[in-house]
């Protein structure tokens, strides 16, 4: 099922890709900061908004910690636009429609590798690249505040 995902001390794989309102981004620009790296099924699913609106609400929290959070889905960039606009999303969203993040992390698997999308799991990647911690089952309405607790111990 893909690429083996990284474990914790290891690199994060790095990629070079555009968020869905067309900037370059890099993980490998974010050194220095913390990247919270948050995997979800679909641009349109409840959860995923419910998801999204924590990340979103908590955002001063993570700039504080000096976090970045990216959201990555393998839908298409329309769709990613169109999720962004409905929940009001200022955070990078990442469509990841050849699956190539999805798959240098090892999270093309279970429901959503049946029907081609990611499986909803966070990295966090720490500000000198290495996995920090890896959240492999995620509950959407508290995963923003479990992300925000482990930082806040950490960074």
């Amino acid at each position: 099922m893909g690429g083996m995902t990284p474990r914790v001390g290891e690199p994060a794989p790095d990629f070079d890709t555009r968020s869905d309102d067309g900037r370059p981004l890099r993980l490998s620009d974010l050194r220095g900061r913390w990247v919270v790296l948050y995997f979800y099924p679909r641009a349109s699913t409840p959860g995923c908004s419910l998801e999204a609106q924590r990340f979103e609400a908590a955002l001063p929290e993570f700039e504080r910690l000096n976090a970045a959070v990216i959201g990555v889905s393998t839908d298409t960039e329309a769709r990613q636009a169109k999720f962004r606009d409905s929940c009001g999303l200022t955070f990078p969203m990442l469509p990841d429609g050849d699956r190539a993040v999805a798959k240098a992390y090892g999270v093309m698997g279970g429901l959503g590798g049946l029907l081609g999308m990611a499986a909803r799991q966070t990295f966090l990647v720490d500000p000198q690249g290495n996995v920090a911690w890896h959240w492999s089952n995620v509950n959407p309405a508290t995963h923003a505040a479990d992300v925000l607790r482990w930082l806040r111990q950490s960074a």
